[in-house]
């Protein structure tokens, strides 16, 4: 399950989407995100979700990494979609009644917008920034973003530091985690004990020495910071110097579009809308 966890990596290439400007990605991922919230019947949900196709296609990045991501909240899927199947009351007639168990089909409704959001923010969110984006490249766009903040003393480009070197490591992280888990098992631990105490304490021989793993590699990252006479940004200069380019322009003008489009679909008459 470990290994099925991709949120933080970069998958090189030069598809489209790797050769957007950083703060392009970041604007458009906003603008994605909050489209998703906006839809309000099936059919922007549907075009939010073969949009995200569309994007996984122009990435260049294979499909089944896109769907490994998924299986690691498959659990937070199936439980949002349960509670909204179950706990939604309406004042039709139920589909089901059971019982103290009713379920009607403004239940199942929600739980299928549910689904279709919850998928769409993850492979929307996940192909635009973090698989097509380095974290180097992410830094400097965060950094240029907030830029207008250092007016009122902001600490810009140590807040996009921080932020980069959190979603960097945490692929680390979870390559320690498994190494850990497999060391443990090999002297005869187990993990598969039943009852919820048992479990916590069955996963305290792996947390003591993940957190010792990673403050040591704090420390050794931090040695090598200051090796290298890293000063944060005061009189730091770039390698490379992010330009908008007539490919950022046309995403721009996709995304305008793409909020149109959404906004045509949740005008739909309430007799075609499900």
């Amino acid at each position: 399950m470990l290994k099925d966890i991709t949120l933080g990596q970069y998958f090189s290439g030069d598809s489209a989407l790797h050769r957007l400007d950083p703060r392009t990605k970041i604007i458009l991922v906003l603008i994605y995100v909050v489209t998703v919230f906006l839809a309000k019947n099936l059919f922007s949900l549907t075009f939010l979700l073969v949009t995200a196709i569309v994007l996984v296609a122009l990435s260049g990045i294979s499909a089944k990494i896109v769907l490994r991501s998924i299986k690691p909240v498959m659990i937070l899927i199936i439980f949002t979609a349960v509670i909204n199947i179950f706990l939604t009351t309406s004042t039709d007639a139920p589909l089901i009644n059971w019982g103290v168990i009713k379920i009607y089909k403004q239940g199942i409704v929600n739980a299928v917008f549910m689904i279709v959001r919850i998928l769409s923010l993850i492979i929307g969110s996940s192909v635009l920034l973090t698989y097509t984006t380095s974290p180097i490249t992410l830094t400097d766009g965060i950094e240029r973003l907030l830029k207008p903040l250092k007016k009122l003393h902001v600490p810009v480009h140590d807040f996009a530091m921080m932020m980069t070197i959190a979603l960097r490591f945490i692929p680390t992280l979870l390559e320690e985690t498994d190494k850990i888990i497999s060391a443990q098992k090999a002297r005869g631990a187990g993990f598969d004990s039943k009852g919820l105490v048992n479990k916590a304490k069955a996963f305290l021989p792996i947390l003591i020495p993940l957190f010792v793993s990673a403050f040591r590699r704090a420390d050794e990252l931090a040695v090598a910071m200051e090796c290298r006479c890293y000063r944060g940004d005061e009189g730091r200069t770039r390698m490379r110097v992010l330009k908008y380019s007539s490919k950022d322009a046309v995403a721009f003008a996709f995304s305008v579009l793409f909020i149109l489009v959404v906004v045509l679909l949740n005008g739909i008459s309430t007799a075609l809308a499900i």
